[in-house]
């Protein structure tokens, strides 16, 4: 072994010349690095590339990531696509008049102009198809560096929805050298709204999972004593209380699940209305208990439930905590809509129910609760699928070789031919 130098650099020594392996990598992401898939998607991605090679990250965020670089994004205000738990007032694109989409260009342009004179990338990772992907497009014009975009499906109903966002980001894609969906469902959603021509660039590529954080081994005592559940099993929701996410069909579930504790993770518009709806029905077996934030009990929680239930209703990418979940030797109880079919497979280390179906998800969960033998025995397969095909490390190993195919050396600092 070379010293100063990992397995990975080694394993490139003969197949790419000696200046690869001080390659240096800018990932873009717009929303925090908590609190949402694409966030957690882009941090733990950055922190296993960061172990190889320098990498450094331009996001609204500041807190601390192992092996990363940040930079600030400016914003003039918080926005997303469809909200974010841990912006509770954010405004959503849709709902930005025009002024205030150039004026949000305009802030994330001077950031990630900072940031690439500072650090000076050979190759910039894209976190979703827009709108970061507009401002790689004029890096990529002026200092010639090249891009890739990961395409994480929460963006696109907001293209659909909204036609000033389709015309940059089409050609944003156009130039990108490479396009990542994050399952083959994201994958042909994005064909259905911008065509077939971007076929040859794109290349699937779901999320991980931090196999040491999300472990079936972790103490949960204190978690029994802090949310009064010693002695109850747990049937658990984690995500955003959105519409979308179908927890109303798991509290309506929850009337005929009489064995366990249904537990709701997460903050989003629908609380409320949930509370509401799980009040109107008389459950004493529901509880909500919001948003986690950077602790360590929603890892906890994964390893307490003897079920984890994602009644989505929409499309979903590929929920990463599903995974999450699978890799605490959790089996799931899960809609087959998007990318989801990617991880899970039926009978083996979870089911699958119809969407807005509570009395399907009622049948699946009770019978994981009432057959331990058969529970014990997909918890198993849910782990060995995670380790096999989704951990962190292969999912970075996958990403480095694009990065090694593209990256862009410069001669000189004004980075001209």
């Amino acid at each position: 072994m070379l010293v100063g130098y990992t397995s990975l650099h080694v394993a490139f020594l003969g197949r790419f010349p000696l200046q690869y392996l001080h390659m240096r990598i800018l990932y873009l992401q717009t929303f925090p690095l908590w609190g949402s898939g694409s966030g957690t998607y882009a941090r733990y991605l950055a922190s296993e590339v960061g172990k190889h090679f320098k990498v450094a990250m331009v996001a609204p965020d500041n807190r601390k990531i192992p092996n990363v670089t940040l930079f600030p994004l400016k914003m003039p205000f918080r926005v997303a696509f469809t909200g974010h738990p841990e912006w509770p007032d954010c405004r959503l694109y849709t709902q930005l008049s025009n002024h205030e989409i150039i004026w949000v260009y305009k802030d994330f342009l001077d950031s990630v102009v900072y940031a690439v004179e500072n650090f000076q990338p050979n190759i910039i990772h894209v976190h979703h198809s827009f709108p970061l992907s507009w401002v790689s497009r004029v890096i990529k014009s002026t200092y010639q560096i090249p891009y890739i975009i990961t395409v994480h499906g929460s963006e696109l109903p907001t293209v659909q929805k909204d036609r000033r966002y389709l015309a940059l980001t089409g050609d944003a894609l156009r130039r990108a050298r490479r396009i990542v969906p994050n399952s083959f469902y994201t994958k042909e959603w994005l064909f259905k709204i911008f065509g077939d021509e971007f076929r040859s660039a794109v290349r699937v590529i779901p999320g991980g999972v931090d196999l040491q954080k999300f472990n079936p081994d972790l103490s949960t005592s204190d978690l029994d004593k802090k949310y009064n559940l010693s002695g109850k099993r747990i049937v658990l929701f984690a995500g955003k209380l959105t519409s979308y996410k179908g927890v109303k069909y798991l509290i309506k579930a929850a009337k005929k699940i009489t064995a366990a504790e249904v537990v709701i993770l997460g903050e989003g518009p629908e609380r409320a209305n949930l509370e509401k709806m799980a009040a109107d029905l008389g459950l004493n077996n529901t509880v909500f208990i919001g948003h986690l934030g950077t602790s360590n009990d929603l890892n906890k929680f994964y390893k307490r439930a003897a079920v984890f239930v994602a009644p989505s209703v929409w499309d979903e990418p590929l929920g990463l905590v599903i995974l999450e979940a699978m890799a605490s030797k959790t089996p799931v109880v899960v809609t087959r809509k998007g990318g989801i079919p990617l991880a899970v497979k039926d009978g083996v280390n979870g089911y699958f129910v119809r969407p807005r179906n509570a009395s399907e998800i009622a049948e699946k969960v009770n019978l994981l609760l009432n057959d331990e033998e058969k529970r014990a025995k997909m918890a198993e397969n849910a782990r060995r699928i995670v380790e096999e095909k989704f951990s962190w490390e292969a999912i970075a190993h996958r990403f480095i070789l694009m990065y090694m195919r593209f990256a862009y050396f410069p001669k000189n600092k004004n980075h001209n031919k």
